[in-house]
């Protein structure tokens, strides 16, 4: 029981770092969009949240979950993109509230809403990303050693593979 609190709080952290960088990515792109664009909140946030979710799935597969399956990438990528989506949709969902329903819309106002709607998205995104998309392998198949030795030992899979 140990080992699987240890796994889950590295990858917690791992979620955590990748997602941390995201939510930045995120939150630069929104403000940059709003202040240099005409577009509306919401428009300039679906902009930044498309533009973070490229960023986190090439975090997610090579570093948070590189130790995952990696059979049925198509799988993958559309079940990611498709939880990412309602991600998008919870995400934008409080923006909109916000910014519409109640008529908090100053920059500050945005940048919290903007937030909270992250913060409750990534919730989703955690359990689903863990769940559905980057499953685990069976015990004791993950991948040993650095980025490094795991791309040398998929080259020379991928090169056994042509060979047959």
């Amino acid at each position: 029981m140990r080992q699987g609190v240890g796994r889950l709080w590295r990858e917690l952290v791992k979620f955590g770092a990748v997602g941390g960088a995201g939510l930045l990515v995120n939150l630069l792109v929104f403000n940059l969009v709003r202040h240099v664009t005409d577009l509306q909140v919401v428009r300039a946030s679906v902009i930044a949240t498309i533009v973070s979710i490229v960023f986190n799935y090439v975090g997610f597969r090579y570093f948070t979950y590189r130790d995952r399956d990696k059979s049925g990438r198509t799988r993958e990528l559309t079940l990611f993109l498709l939880f990412s989506a309602a991600g998008l949709v919870i995400e934008n969902g409080v923006l909109y509230l916000a910014t519409y329903g109640f008529g908090w819309d100053s920059p500050l106002q945005s940048n919290v809403f903007k937030f909270l709607g992250i913060g409750i998205a990534t919730l989703f995104r955690f359990w689903s990303y863990r769940t559905w998309v980057f499953r685990a392998l069976p015990h004791g198949q993950a991948v040993a050693g650095d980025a490094e030795t795991f791309l040398r030992a998929e080259s020379k899979r991928a090169r056994a593979k042509a060979a047959r």
